[in-house]
């Protein structure tokens, strides 16, 4: 990347839509007026025309052997986001099933899946950390799943509070379906515990726009044909992701970073490793200073995508979001519903931008506790 532009670019700590991988950006920005092959930008190009075609068929194919896809599951991209899911999955999932549906609610996003859900059918909520504010997860050992239950609902990730299932949870033939939003593709996974997995792109994967399904197929038989069309995760899955026009230049985008996921950076188990060096970097500060830094989540429960934290003396959160800024480090400001810090540190987070704030932080505590 040319010097110029490296000098303009900020480490965006952004919780999303948030930093994507430079080479990324940087093809993006070669193939724009004109992808290769195709004699247009991908944003023209018809979604039904072979080059696009290509494009789609690519970013799934990587999407399967990155995340470990086999026949099982099939791998839908949809529009609406995580809160259009958050509709889908009780009407697909829950609609005329035996059983309930199960939340365990661990932040904000859990919650806001569990109102939608109440609104289709019947449900249970077998974990609530509501009374400590979010700060903890359960072990599996704490849920009381039912067995005949429609499914269980989890986020891994809960962007807000900053806590983070470390591992894919086992909870038996119950399907798992799990939020991954803001952790996609962080770590390598056993898709086989998973009914359904499902991620808005803009925070670890892409730009807003597509939100990538991955789906147990046995679960498609229970999409009901009285479903509305595009609520039907059954006629997505036999059109192949193209029921309707597809949001072309986000599977695009999403293609390019599963690309540089798995050729550049060498696959998940090595995107994991990366990551939990990011996160140790700027935990090392909160422990060092803990009556400056009061960290948001659990010690044992921290995310490594998301470090929350606030400080001893509220009055130096304006400063420490003023004073990072004119460093070159922006979006660090949390959550409009609780305030504090939250520095979001993605797979496209460099070490370098880790170290930048780790060491700003480290000042601002020696010049202010």
């Amino acid at each position: 990347m040319a010097s110029q532009v490296a000098q303009e670019r900020v480490f965006n700590f952004s919780a999303g839509p948030a930093v994507l991988p430079v080479p990324v950006l940087e093809r993006i920005r070669d193939e724009m007026l004109c992808l290769p092959g195709a004699g247009a930008s991908v944003m023209e190009i018809s979604h039904r025309s072979k080059p696009f075609i290509a494009v789609q068929e690519q970013a799934k194919a990587r999407l399967m052997r990155l995340l470990g896809v086999g026949d099982d599951h099939d791998v839908l991209f949809i529009q609406g986001g995580s809160r259009l899911q958050f509709s889908m999955i009780p009407m697909n999932l829950l609609r005329g099933q035996p059983g309930p549906a199960q939340y365990v609610l661990t932040g904000t996003w859990g919650a806001s899946a569990l109102e939608e859900a109440v609104k289709e059918g019947p449900t249970e909520v077998i974990y609530d950390a509501k009374d400590t504010n979010y700060d903890r997860l359960p072990k599996v050992s704490e849920l009381k799943i039912n067995p005949q239950a429609a499914y269980v609902h989890v986020t891994s990730n809960e962007t807000i509070q900053g806590v983070q299932f470390p591992a894919d949870l086992n909870i038996g033939n119950v399907p798992l379906v799990c939020d991954s939003s803001s952790d996609f593709m962080y770590r390598p996974y056993d898709i086989s515990r998973y009914g359904l997995m499902y991620a808005c792109a803009q925070k670890n994967a892409g730009p807003a726009g597509v939100t990538v399904v991955v789906i147990k197929k046995e679960l498609l038989e229970r999409s009901q044909a009285n479903l509305p069309g595009y609520l039907n995760y059954q006629l997505h899955s036999k059109a192949d992701s193209m029921w309707n026009t597809p949001p072309t230049f986000a599977v695009y985008v999403l293609g390019l970073v599963a690309e540089w996921l798995e050729e550049t950076i060498g696959g998940l188990d090595k995107m994991y490793a990366i990551n939990q060096s990011k996160a140790a970097v700027l935990y090392e500060v909160l422990d060092q200073y803990p009556q400056f830094y009061l960290g948001h989540a659990r010690r044992e429960d921290r995310s490594l995508m998301n470090v929350t934290f606030r400080f001893g003396k509220a009055e130096l959160e304006k400063a420490f979001l003023k004073q990072a800024t004119e460093q070159g480090m922006d979006g660090l400001a949390g959550h409009r519903s609780v305030g504090g810090i939250r520095a979001s540190i993605y797979n496209a987070m460099p070490m370098e931008g880790v170290r930048a704030l780790a060491d700003f932080m480290t000042d601002f505590a020696q010049r202010n506790a």
